[in-house]
């Protein structure tokens, strides 16, 4: 029966696997709702019980949807994305959201010898049960783990193939921004932010269903496409020019748009979410309560994807991002929150927001965390307390580039003076480590620019041992190799083969440890270049790409964002058959470099065009040029627009503050495994374990 859960299936076979915790479920704010009248079959609120169930027939349930992080759980389980839309969609009495992860391959090939599908970590229903599958990549290497769950839901693999009793397969997530290599095996695209995509979807389906269904599941997806809710590729079709390129993208039914927008979400402070987060049961990557504080970034980073197709900048106040902290708090336990976005010291009042929660929780063990942190955004007083009531860590700077040439070119506005003085000024202040993040084959870049990044690490150790007078000063380089996105000036760029990649890396190690002064004292992290070459083919590819991932996860292919698994080798001879077959057949010169190695002319038609991320295609090849001339583009949250086009044609604007308003003092009184927490306008005060700051700790940061 539907709905139905599966996990006297599933049990047995937990024993004969690694981390068996994972697939069990059950974590503290995780929801499980009836199947049919939208009240709780169980599940776990904030106290250890779980909801009241939902009265009334009027509640039930109508369009349900099966979540997944195409990866493992201690990955995907503290993804924001999936957190938030797991909360919205269970808001609403008609829906039902439930979550499910990528399966090992120890569990995998146990449950296809049992006849177990994918299941959802909920109430362990089948997959294949729910009306929407929806998945969001973070990074396109999750592609394989996406036909995995496919086949082992037995949902049907070519999107084509699927009939009314399979769900709706739809995707989102930043790699959703070229959807192209994927277009046979997903129904629909979600693009840009997904709280009220997710909401006009259900609202579609829901209609659908009510109406028995007609023109089964082309009626839907029609639908779908004609809203502009989700892009369908199914509507569209891709011509082809003799020498491989693509000549037209062009929508092949009628009031089918022929290119589909972005979702921008504005107002986030009317999208608290989430608003009890997920407390795993086994270790994941992060284990803290994270806050996104804004969405968006205007810096300009030639390089960025994130930042260009998030624009434009949404701020969340003050007191929203307070609000949020003392629900999230209240409902988890940790002990460690993290203020997240792509530039967090760059919220207008991040000085504010960070001394009034360093108030409000001091003696309470409760830190502050930012992510990697602008050279020009910090400075010591916000460094201070951001660790005022919690550890001292590591801090995490990102120059990117090995020379102030190569900053020019990607539009990385900071000077090694800027470095070297925020450095001084953080080892002067007691950290004893800090951690520079760089990338390797970026566009113009020579041996010379990746080498000064070895200079530019000894300089740092030198100021940290000046000013502190220690010897114990310590400098991690981490070096990441650079992959050209859609919808950046840098689009048209050519990437850097392997084998390039790896020789400047050698290069630089080699320079980093033959100073003896230095060598000890400066740790070096990188990744190799064949990974990026993949993800290359994959992040610029086409529908011709499809045919490449099948051969790879038929291959065997699966979890390629995991070094132990990745096989470039695999993807290497996968992709010269696919390739020579297509040429064979059409003329055409396809191949791994014709994908990645390659560079782009203005005029060619690129795979993703057809995506409006509201970014104007002239502005960006203009950014490309003034890219190569070296010339720099300022932050149009402090100068006049520079037309980039999102804010016209999308009808969007910039929301930033100040805004005026402070953090009010909470006082915290414990009682065991409660507290009482007053002076936050709108809040209520917090049960059960609302508030379990003081009295609880919560599992140390990832």
């Amino acid at each position: 029966m539907s709905g139905n859960s599966r996990f006297a299936d599933l049990e047995p076979l937990l024993e004969r696997v690694a981390k068996p915790i994972q697939y069990v479920g059950g974590e503290l704010n995780s929801q499980v709702k009836d199947w049919n009248c939208g009240g709780y079959a169980g599940g776990a609120g904030p106290d250890g019980a779980g909801p009241e169930p939902a009265p009334g027939p009027e509640r039930a349930v109508t369009v349900r949807w099966a979540l997944m992080y195409p990866d493992a759980y201690e990955v995907g389980l503290p993804n924001q994305g999936v957190m938030i839309l797991y909360e919205v969609l269970n808001e609403r009495a008609d829906a039902l959201a439930e979550r499910t992860y990528a399966v090992w391959p120890d569990l995998a090939a146990l449950m296809r010898e049992a006849g177990v599908p994918q299941l959802t970590v909920d109430g362990h229903r089948a997959v294949r049960d729910f009306d929407v599958f929806g998945l969001s990549f973070p990074t396109e290497l999750n592609y394989t783990n996406m036909l995995e769950a496919l086949d082992l839901a037995g949902i049907a693999l070519h999107a084509a193939d699927r009939t009314d009793a399979d769900p709706l397969v739809i995707v989102g997530g930043h790699a959703s921004f070229n959807p192209e290599p994927i277009t046979d095996f997903v129904d629909a695209v979600i693009v840009g932010d997904g709280e009220q995509a997710v909401l006009r979807v259900t609202d579609l389906v829901a209609a659908w269903k009510a109406q028995g269904r007609p023109g089964g599941r082309a009626e839907i997806l029609l639908r779908l496409a004609r809203d502009g809710v989700a892009y369908v590729p199914a509507y569209y079709q891709v011509d082809y020019a003799p020498d491989g390129a693509i000549a037209r993208v062009t929508p092949t039914a009628p009031d089918v748009p022929r290119r589909v927008t972005k979702h921008t979400v504005m107002e986030l402070d009317d999208w608290p979410y989430p608003k009890t987060p997920l407390v795993p049961l086994a270790e994941t990557v992060h284990e803290r309560m994270s806050v996104e504080i804004f969405r968006g970034c205007t810096r300009g980073c030639r390089f960025c994807q994130a930042g260009m197709i998030t624009r434009p900048v949404r701020e969340r106040s003050i007191t929203g991002i307070g609000a949020m902290v003392e629900q999230g708090l209240g409902a988890t336990g940790y002990e460690e929150v993290g203020l997240l976005s792509l530039s967090s010291a760059d919220h207008s009042e991040i000085a504010e927001i960070t001394r009034g929660l360093a108030d409000r929780y001091e003696g309470t063990n409760t830190g502050l965390s930012l992510p990697s942190t602008r050279v020009d955004a910090f400075n010591i007083d916000l460094a201070n307390e951001l660790a005022r009531n919690g550890r001292r860590s590591g801090l995490t700077f990102a120059p990117e580039g090995g020379s102030e040439r190569l900053r020019r070119v990607i539009n990385k506005q900071v000077s090694e003076q800027d470095l070297i003085d925020t450095v001084a000024a953080a080892y002067a202040a007691g950290w004893r480590q800090v951690k520079l993040y760089f990338m390797c084959g970026l566009p113009t870049e020579t041996d010379e620019d990746v080498l000064g990044i070895a200079a530019l690490a000894a300089k740092v150790i030198d100021t940290g041992r000046q000013v502190s007078g220690r010897k114990d000063i310590r400098c991690t380089v981490s070096i990441g190799g650079f992959v050209p996105k859609p919808h950046t000036p840098f689009q048209w760029a050519g990437q850097l083969s392997a084998a390039e990649t790896d020789g400047r890396l050698r290069s630089l190690r080699e320079a980093i440890r033959k100073d003896r002064r230095y060598g000890s004292s400066i740790g070096f992290r990188y990744h190799e270049g064949e990974p990026g070459i993949v993800e290359g083919l994959l992040s610029r590819g086409d529908r011709r790409v499809g045919a490449v991932i099948e051969a790879v996860w038929r291959a065997g292919g699966r979890f390629d964002g995991w070094s132990e698994h990745f096989s470039y080798q695999r993807w290497a001879q996968c992709a010269q058959a696919v390739f020579a077959e297509l040429n064979a057949a059409h003329g055409w010169d396809l191949s791994l470099d014709w994908y990645t190695t390659r560079e782009r002319d203005r005029w060619e038609v690129l795979p993703w065009d057809h995506i409006d991320s509201g970014l104007d295609k002239d502005w960006l090849w203009e950014d490309w040029q003034e890219a190569l001339a070296e010339s720099e583009q300022e932050d149009c949250r402090w100068t006049p627009c520079f037309n980039c086009g999102v804010c016209q044609e999308l009808g969007t604007h910039i929301q930033v503050g100040p805004t005026g308003a402070t953090l009010l003092p909470v006082t915290v009184l414990t009682s065991g495994r409660t507290a009482l927490l007053a002076g936050c306008p709108g809040a209520a005060p917090a049960e059960g374990a609302a508030a379990a700051v003081a009295a609880q700790p919560g599992p140390d940061p990832a």
